[in-house]
């Protein structure tokens, strides 16, 4: 995914799905460095972790 998009899918209203190593999550923010994002998975948890915009794929 590129930041571009991600930015889109924040700004949205719609729920998109986006998957990291094949498990749901929200994107909660795209960071300064445009390469990673803040996002925790869908459910009761809400651990957050930096990823690599590119290992998020939507569906």
């Amino acid at each position: 995914m590129d930041a571009k998009r991600i930015k889109q899918i924040l700004s949205s209203s719609s729920d998109i799905e986006v998957r990291y190593n094949g498990t749901s999550v929200w994107i909660d923010n795209l960071n300064e460095d445009g390469r990673t994002a803040t996002v925790h998975l869908r459910g009761p948890l809400e651990e957050r972790s930096d990823v690599a915009i590119d290992e998020l794929k939507e569906i």
